[in-house]
C-alpha cells in the first residue's frame, strides 16, 4: 500500500497527515478554514486518495500559515507515499468544466518541482477565505512533492467555481498520473531509471 503519515509543529502550526494513494477518496478533513477544508475534500474525492488532515494554526493573525503547511505536509506525504515511483504513469492532465468555470491543468510526477500558475481570480474573498492562497497551496504542495505543474483558468467569472476548479482539476491529473501502467508495471517511467531527483 502506498501510504504515508505527516507530521508538522511549528510555532505557527501543528499539522497531521495521513493520505493513501490506493483509496477511494474517503476523506476526513479539519483544518479550522471552512472553504479550504471543502476544497481539501474535493481533491480527496477526485483523485482517489484517502485523506485525514488536522491543522491547528495561528488563525488569530490570518489562515496564511495554516493553509501553505498543509501544502507542505500534504506534498511531503504525496512524495513519500509514492516512493521510488515505480510503475506509475507518471504524467496526469485534466480540462475540467465546472459550470462558468474552464481549468486546464498538467502535471509529471517528476521529482523535479515547478509550477507554472495562470489563474485569474476575480475576488479577493470567498467568504472570509483569502483567495491568493489557493496559490500558496500548489506551491507549497507542488514543492514538497516534487511535481512540474501548470494549471491554467480559462474560463469563468465566479470565483468559487474557478477555484473549486482548479481543485478538481488538478485532482484528476493526479489520479492517473497516480495509476500504475499495466504495461511497465515494474519500471520507472524514464530513461535515467530514477524520478528521485
Amino acid at each position: 500500500m502506498r501510504t504515508a503519515k505527516i507530521s508538522r509543529d511549528t510555532a505557527e502550526t501543528k499539522i497531521s497527515v495521513e493520505i493513501n494513494l490506493d483509496g477511494t477518496g474517503v476523506y476526513d478533513n479539519e483544518t479550522g478554514v471552512g472553504f479550504f477544508d471543502h476544497m481539501l475534500d474535493q481533491l480527496s474525492r477526485h483523485a482517489l486518495i484517502d485523506m485525514k488532515v488536522r491543522a491547528k494554526g495561528d488563525l488569530h493573525i490570518d489562515e496564511h500559515h495554516t493553509v501553505e503547511d498543509v501544502g507542505i505536509a500534504l506534498g511531503k506525504a504525496l512524495s513519500q507515499a509514492v516512493g521510488d515511483k515505480k510503475g506509475i504513469r507518471r504524467y496526469g492532465s485534466c480540462l475540467l468544466p465546472m459550470d462558468d468555470a474552464l481549468v486546464r491543468s498538467a502535471l509529471d510526477i517528476s521529482g523535479r518541482p515547478y509550477l507554472v500558475w495562470n489563474v485569474e481570480i476575480p475576488t479577493a474573498k470567498i467568504g472570509t477565505f483569502d483567495t491568493e492562497l489557493v496559490r500558496e497551496f500548489f506551491t507549497a504542495f507542488a514543492m514538497q512533492g516534487g511535481l512540474t505543474l501548470h494549471v491554467e483558468s480559462l474560463d469563468g467569472f465566479n470565483s468559487h467555481h474557478i477555484v473549486e476548479a482548479a481543485f478538481k482539476s488538478v485532482a484528476q491529473a493526479l489520479r492517473v498520473a497516480l495509476e500504475t501502467d499495466p504495461r511497465k508495471a515494474n519500471d520507472i517511467p524514464s530513461t535515467k531509471g530514477t524520478l528521485s531527483e
